[in-house]
């Protein structure tokens, strides 16, 4: 019969004792104990681990019931990822061990396992020194999948599926890793379907690869995502042995010199940002829910791209990508033989490039593979044999795709340190000494050839440079694969802060055909140093709470019309934001109690023709977004308390408009989505983020509320986490409290699954309360 899957998520159970001692505390997958760890600010290597003391041993435990042990059959356990150095146990016997924390891997457990109770064992080692330079969490923190399947069977990462156009055709290949086997009759069976289930092409053969056609196919792009449904099974006459289901995207991708990134034949911008995997107050335990809010957000500013900076990211999210439409830039490590990864380098990194290329070659979102970021070395020899060797390997594994290296902007002259002993690898390849090449045509040497390796020139903070790069290397394309999200560097200076974006760049150079923005959300860990516990200066917060760095850049990526008006507020506290990847402090109110008609800085980004501003309905003219630098209208006003109304023009006409008011005393709590209904196959450990925010009577926001904010849930649900979005905060993630920070607070809320209303409450001192409604619906029997 074909393979059953079955997940493996709840009733586990976790210490950080010793396990044939401690007491273990019932936990649910994903899990991340380090999230909720004591701050300790004089922890080793607190400033990359955002000064949660995560260093230990934890042990999870789960049983396991088998109705039956099929004789012939073979089991596995699936892990999406466990950070790291896990050794896994089934009935008290060694199934196996992993070793790097961002990598798929399976086990057989076919010899171990049996009918009735099971018993799993997990160690996971966070006591080995350096970890990463960002908060990498510890834990079980990605799907756990028990899988059975006969002794006649497919292995999913040896199922390869192309794809190609001719004309309004889509052709699709699928070579299965199977040949005849001998003493069976076996066949392999490919069927592919529309979205709503209908049957469209077919294939049959014995082995070897397979073809179909579809007429008039759909196409995957960012934009228009359709995603065919693929059948592989394995028949021997009308018996089915195995059966393999994926979602297909039809799409040509080409990197052409002259013409930039095409997809389907057609120039394609990426407009994109870098993320590591971290949900916040959750950390890594990254429930799909919450990828999918953040991807929303991504996807309302006009993004199209993202960087899994710098490791393989989940199948959960990836799937996301493939759904919504985003491209992917997949990278599978930071550093190769320092930092972290120096200690599994030599002996595992084929091992972990084949559990980001076999595992994702057949994505659509996937477009280009990253094989490291700002090494060690880098421009070297002894760097080039290592980024030639790994650059074959994945060619070797899939040659439909460009494969790249992410460059960091200093290059050193040879010398004799072994970078496997360098405690601080980032500092070594950041930090400027003697031996640093400051000559720029020395420096574009280098990078040339580096680009005789590579397929795309990638660059991190070194757009001012791309001009001479082009000149000089004429037949690659370049990629920004860091940038900042304000500043524009100098050739001579990399924060150099000139009054310029860099992410206009790609827009001007037709040779350029992108780049990601450092970075998308702020994420835990790498901060500026204590008190700041994550890097913060993103575009959005670890909460969802948008900086105005967001709206430039819908403002420079989005084609519908908008408009958003910001204020500099200097009376705010510093967020211990790294210099170059700073801005002014734009925030978005108009409160400013301690002045009276004091001239305030403001800034309007627009996408509009014409943009004008009114306060308390007199009109200020002011420059059309062309005419300004950076199209960013800038300049003052005289503060009096009111309405601010800014309003965008296309061809003479209103198209869009923004309101800020001046708030009156807080008086209540609202939520921002008061009521959200999801459906039962949905909603079994399901996640979803609240916010909550400080009002006044009329519904206008108080930004600067800090108020203590209680939340109660009642219903079938119960609360994870708070989060409030200040990268200084101390208060603890898992509580249900925290204060106000801008004005408002969020909330996770789990859900068990069960029909029925949830509510939730937030209740602080001197305010009126607020309520959410979740509303769980069985979801409808297709017939």
């Amino acid at each position: 019969m074909p393979r059953t899957e079955h997940l493996i998520m709840n009733d586990w159970e976790f210490t950080l004792g010793d396990p044939e001692t401690s007491t273990f505390q019932s936990v649910t997958l994903p899990h991340d104990w380090a999230v909720s760890a004591p701050f300790n600010r004089y922890m080793d290597q607190g400033i990359q681990q955002g000064f949660r003391d995560r260093w230990g041993i934890g042990w999870y435990r789960r049983s396991l019931y088998l109705d039956e042990k099929k004789p012939g059959y073979h089991y596995f356990l699936e892990f999406g990822g466990i950070y790291e150095n896990s050794t896994i146990w089934v009935n008290e016997q060694e199934a196996g061990r992993h070793l790097y924390g961002y990598s798929s891997f399976r086990l057989d457990i076919s010899k171990l396992i049996r009918t009735g109770d099971n018993t799993i064992l997990v160690k996971v080692d966070n006591t080995v020194r350096p970890v990463d330079r960002w908060y990498s969490g510890c834990g079980i923190y990605r799907t756990v999948k028990l899988v059975e399947v006969e002794a006649l069977h497919f292995d999913p990462w040896e199922i390869v599926v192309t794809t190609q156009l001719d004309g309004a055709d889509g052709i699709v290949h699928i070579h299965t890793g199977m040949e005849s086997i001998e003493g069976h009759h076996v066949k392999v069976s490919c069927s592919l379907a529309d979205i709503k289930g209908q049957v469209l092409a077919e294939a049959e053969n014995a082995g070897g690869t397979m073809t179909m056609r579809i007429k008039n196919a759909l196409f995957w792009t960012a934009e228009t995502p359709y995603l065919y449904g693929l059948t592989v099974m394995l028949v021997e006459g009308s018996y089915i042995h195995d059966k393999v289901t994926m979602r297909v995207g039809i799409r040509e991708i080409e990197m052409v010199s002259s013409k930039g990134m095409l997809v389907n034949g057609l120039p394609v911008k990426l407009k994109g940002v870098c993320l590591h995997q971290d949900v916040g107050c959750r950390g890594i335990a990254a429930t799909k829910g919450l990828m999918r809010k953040r991807l929303e957000s991504l996807k309302h500013m006009g993004c199209n791209c993202i960087r899994t900076a710098h490791h393989t990211h989940s199948e959960e999210f990836l799937d996301l990508c493939d759904e919504m439409g985003f491209y992917v830039y997949e990278e599978c490590f930071d550093k190769w033989t320092g930092g972290l990864y120096g200690r599994y380098f030599e002996t595992q990194w084929q091992q972990d490039v084949n559990a980001m290329v076999k595992r994702d070659r057949n994505r659509a979102c996937i477009v280009i593979w990253g094989v490291g970021n700002e090494v060690e070395n880098q421009g070297q020899e002894s760097m080039l044999r290592l980024l030639k060797m790994l650059r074959d390997y994945v060619l070797a594994l899939d040659q439909t795709r460009a494969v790249t290296y992410a460059m960091n902007p200093h290059f050193k002259r040879e010398s004799d340190i072994d970078v496997s002993k360098v405690t601080d690898i980032q500092k070594f390849v950041d930090e400027e000494d003697d031996a640093e090449i400051y000559d720029a045509i020395e420096r574009v040497e280098r990078i040339r050839k580096i680009a005789e390796i590579v397929d795309v020139i990638s660059c991190n903070y070194v757009d001012p440079w791309y001009e001479l790069i082009h000149k000089y290397v004429p037949d690659k394309l370049i990629l920004g694969t860091e940038v900042y999200p304000f500043f524009k560097s100098h050739i001579n200076q990399t924060k150099n802060y000139s009054n310029e974006n860099p992410n206009l760049v790609p827009f001007q150079c037709e040779y350029c055909i992108g780049g990601f923005v450092w970075a998308g959300y702020d994420y835990l860990g790498e901060s500026s140093g204590y008190p700041a516990k994550s890097w913060g200066g993103s575009l959005i917060r670890t909460n969802g709470e948008a900086r105005a760095s967001y709206y430039i850049l819908k403002s420079y990526w989005k084609k519908e019309p908008m408009v958003h008006f910001s204020v500099m507020d200097y009376s705010l506290m510093d967020e211990g934001v790294k210099g170059h990847w700073d801005m002014p402090i734009y925030a978005d109110h108009w409160h400013f109690p301690q002045f009276h008609q004091a001239m305030i800085p403001y800034m309007v980004a627009s996408n509009c023709d014409e943009v004008a501003i009114y306060v308390n309905g007199r009109r200020h003219y002011v420059p059309r977004p062309a005419d300004c630098s950076n199209r960013l209208i800038t300049g003052f006003l005289p503060y009096e308390p009111g309405v601010v109304k800014v309003v965008g023009y296309m061809e003479a006409k209103e198209v869009c408009y923004h309101e800020t008011v001046t708030p009156g005393p807080a008086v209540k709590l609202e939520f921002d989505n008061p009521y959200t209904v999801v459906k039962t196959d949905d909603a079994e450990n399901f996640e979803i983020l609240l916010t909550v925010r400080a009002k006044d009577c009329h519904g206008h926001p108080f930004f600067r509320e800090s108020s203590s904010v209680r939340f109660v849930v009642e219903g079938e649900a119960e609360i994870l986490a708070v989060d409030n979005g200040n990268p200084m905060g101390s208060e603890p993630y898992d509580a249900s409290y925290m204060h106000m920070y801008h004005g408002c607070v969020s909330v996770v809320i789990r859900l068990a699954g069960m029909p029925g209303r949830i509510t939730v409450r937030g209740f602080a001192d001197g305010l009126y309360s607020g309520s959410a409604y979740i509303e769980v619906k069985d979801s409808p029997v297709l017939e």
